[in-house]
């Protein structure tokens, strides 16, 4: 009895700390979003100077860094069968978010230096720092939906047996 409580306790407070640090992610992204927003509403173009714009960049953010920095690793069962030597292979999402993360990390940083130190934003920089923004938090929300997806799909079909069931 009192191991079954001490579980249930556990559970709870790890479930309490996951949710807690999905949260700080979120708050991450957001902060993320609003230095990038902030930054390119300096530049004087009306459509990046908008509530609009500057709320879907904060959003976008929320959303990049709650799903995209804790991705589910993909289970060994799911991984190809088959292999003679285990060869050692690198999870593409993984990269993927990774990636994303650094390219939103980057931008909101250089935001932060340009907002702080009153650097006058320049055309190509702003492009730049726009796309690496918006680049960067849907390769992380396309790598924690696609970690995600994997890991609620029972079934995995490699590809060539596929191609061998056909008739």
């Amino acid at each position: 009895m009192s191991d079954e409580r001490d579980t249930r306790v556990e559970t709870v407070f790890s479930r309490a700390a996951h949710i807690l640090e999905r949260v700080g992610l979120a708050m991450s992204g957001a902060i993320g979003g609003t230095f990038v927003a902030a930054y390119l509403a300096r530049t004087n173009i009306e459509a990046l100077d908008s509530i609009g714009f500057i709320a879907s960049m904060i959003l976008v953010g929320v959303f990049g860094f709650s799903l995209g920095i804790d991705i589910p690793r993909q289970r060994a069962s799911d991984k190809a069968p088959g292999a003679r030597h285990p060869v050692p292979q690198g999870d593409s999402v993984e990269l993927l978010g990774a990636t994303g993360t650094f390219l939103a990390a980057a931008a909101a940083l250089i935001s932060v230096y340009a907002i702080v130190f009153d650097a006058a934003p320049q055309r190509m920089w702003e492009f730049a720092i726009g796309c690496w923004w918006l680049i960067g938090v849907m390769m992380q929300i396309g790598a924690g939906a696609i970690g995600r997806l994997r890991l609620n799909s029972h079934t995995v079909v490699p590809a060539n047996e596929r191609l061998r069931a056909r008739p």
